[in-house]
């Protein structure tokens, strides 16, 4: 099977797509019987988020995602059909769920993704370099958690891939998190990462107190290879950092619904506002992109995420304004420490 032939700028890969179900509750009674108010579900995982945030925004970014033939009609029941590329693996989809608390917080359990045969990884990889190709797509983003190899029990291994779209000269943004961001934020292999505080702090092995540990964390990666680093610090906005430059951005203050996908929103909002003017790999000055364009948009998409009851976007109306700042104050501190 190959990809979509209409052409975008943008291919999303999810290895470990999600059913996330939504359960809105009033009062949650913690130990006991609670009935929802309401229960949404949605096909998810962070490429998919960002593939329904950038239709939204008209450009088709075509999602690929290994599922789980279990469940043969989930792709027309969540309104996924016309958006994603599936190969179609032994077994069952993994399911998340997300208690969204009225005027409380939002507790999310995420299963364990499914394990991918070698068979099954090298046919994703065929799929998502012909979905590139097809769409003589400029960036590939690579998001949310990796399966783990059946036979090995380690990692699927990214390196092919890797491989792959520098031949074609295309980029990659790579957000994940855990040992397999610690592990290719160090490679150089991806052009932009987008890790939140914690995973930042994670990725350096040292816990990240104010704006300054952000910035000299960010472009400690950079160091090794990276463009740009996105990172994101809930309420204290987003920093993106090359070697060069620190810009951060926030928005004027929303009401906030439901955190889930919020990041994904803003990679969705970065690569929106980037990827139609993007320099070819070695061309241009600096990343190559416009990293001030592309932040103001990313924590706008965000903000905008977190009013919205889904893990995924639902409309792009009522975006708040952004603020840059392009001297960030490095000794502010973070709302909270990021633990390494």
């Amino acid at each position: 099977m190959t990809g979509f032939s209409n052409g975008s700028p943008i291919v999303t890969l999810t290895p470990a797509p999600t059913l996330d179900r939504t359960y809105f509750v009033s009062n949650l009674v913690t130990g006991g019987v609670n009935r929802a108010d309401s229960v949404a579900e949605e096909l998810a995982g962070k490429g998919i988020n960002v593939t329904r945030g950038l239709f939204l925004a008209g450009i088709k970014a075509p999602g690929v995602v290994p599922i789980g033939n279990a469940d043969p009609g989930v792709l027309e029941r969540t309104g996924s059909s016309s958006m994603l590329t599936p190969l179609w693996v032994e077994g069952t989809l993994r399911v998340s769920t997300t208690i969204v608390e009225h005027d409380g917080p939002t507790t999310k359990v995420n299963e364990a993704p499914r394990p991918l045969s070698e068979e099954d990884w090298a046919a994703v990889i065929d799929l998502t370099e012909q979905t590139v190709k097809d769409n003589d797509a400029k960036w590939l983003v690579v998001a949310g958690a990796l399966p783990a190899c059946k036979s090995s029990g380690e990692y699927v291994d990214l390196t092919e891939i890797f491989d792959r779209m520098d031949a074609l000269g295309v980029r990659v943004a790579l957000d994940t998190s855990g040992a397999p961001l610690n592990t290719w934020a160090r490679s150089g292999r991806a052009s932009i990462i987008k890790p939140n505080a914690e995973e930042l702090a994670s990725a350096v092995g040292r816990t990240l107190y104010t704006i300054g540990d952000v910035i000299d964390a960010a472009r400690e990666l950079c160091e090794h290879g990276v463009d740009a680093v996105l990172a994101s610090l809930g309420a204290d906005g987003m920093i993106a950092v090359t070697k060069d430059e620190a810009i951060s951005a926030r928005t004027s203050k929303v009401q906030v619904i439901n955190t889930v996908g919020a990041g994904d929103a803003t990679l969705a909002g970065f690569l929106s506002a980037i990827a139609e003017h993007t320099e070819p790999i070695g061309h241009g000055e600096g990343v190559g992109f416009d990293l001030r364009k592309g932040v103001a948009t990313a924590v706008k998409w965000g903000a905008l995420a977190v009013t919205q009851p889904t893990s995924g976007l639902e409309t792009l109306d009522n975006m708040p304004e952004s603020f840059l700042n392009e001297t960030p104050d490095r000794s502010a501190p973070l709302e909270e420490p990021a633990l390494a």
